[in-house]
């Protein structure tokens, strides 16, 4: 087993137990003591767990995530100007998936009824905001997150599973070059990569603060999607621009 999936191996453990032993670790994944201890060092320094005596435990960090009141306030000039990047991206009669976040909120400012969009949403606020502006909406059915009014669960992503998009704009708490696209939720997180695999494009939406930060679960490999995101430093772009397609805009 390779040590980046043994590192998979241990993270989806904790996600499980909370706490992993690193003798479960080698009797899972077969490698050794010193091969174990080396992975949790390594995701220890990358903020993804905490290492204990003969083990570690889950860093409750990445579990964490403001609530929709809180996020809409944060990066607000950023989050329209990568919103009016995104809405450029669409063309009339598109069918679009949008998914919920305050990054994809601000892109409803930007659409409209003339285009003949067609957009699906898992975002409670989306949904009434593109009524509001007369843009057809279809709401995905489920569970109701009371911290990010998303729709989870497992009737949302079977519900999901009926539609093909053209493009799905998608907001991400962690972007990073060998984890991958993360979010705190089990929940949203199956709702996203739903999303993405019955989507012709994938955009991701994100701030320069998501880069180089994981969350707790992984929702796909950053080469599955385009970001759509501010300018960055280029000792930040150059890790990713190999691996997928980074779009900066100016604020």
């Amino acid at each position: 087993m390779l040590a980046e999936e043994r590192q998979q191996l241990i993270l989806q453990m904790l996600r499980e137990n909370n706490v992993v032993k690193i003798q479960d670790i080698c009797e899972k994944s077969g490698c050794s003591e010193s091969s174990a201890r080396r992975d949790l060092q390594l995701l220890e320094e990358n903020n993804l767990l905490v290492r204990i005596h003969g083990g570690a435990k889950v860093k409750y960090s990445l579990s964490s995530e403001p609530d929709m009141t809180g996020k809409a306030r944060q990066n607000t000039t950023e989050k329209n100007a990568i919103a009016k990047a995104a809405a450029a991206r669409l063309r009339e009669g598109d069918v679009v998936y949008l998914d919920a976040g305050t990054s994809t909120l601000a892109l409803i400012q930007y659409l409209e009824p003339s285009a003949h969009l067609t957009v699906v949403t898992n975002g409670v606020v989306h949904a009434s905001m593109l009524a509001d502006k007369g843009v057809r909406t279809i709401l995905v059915g489920g569970e109701l997150k009371n911290t990010t009014k998303a729709i989870v669960g497992v009737e949302a992503v079977n519900s999901l599973k009926q539609y093909r998009f053209n493009k799905v704009f998608m907001g991400i708490n962690g972007i990073h070059p060998q984890y991958g696209y993360t979010t705190p939720d089990p929940d949203e997180a199956a709702v996203k990569q739903v999303a993405m695999e019955q989507s012709e494009q994938c955009f991701i939406l994100a701030d320069h603060t998501k880069f180089d930060e994981v969350s707790f679960v992984k929702v796909a490999d950053v080469a599955q999607a385009s970001v759509i995101t501010t300018k960055l430093p280029a000792k930040v772009s150059s890790q990713y621009n190999k691996q997928t397609t980074i779009q900066e805009v100016e604020q």
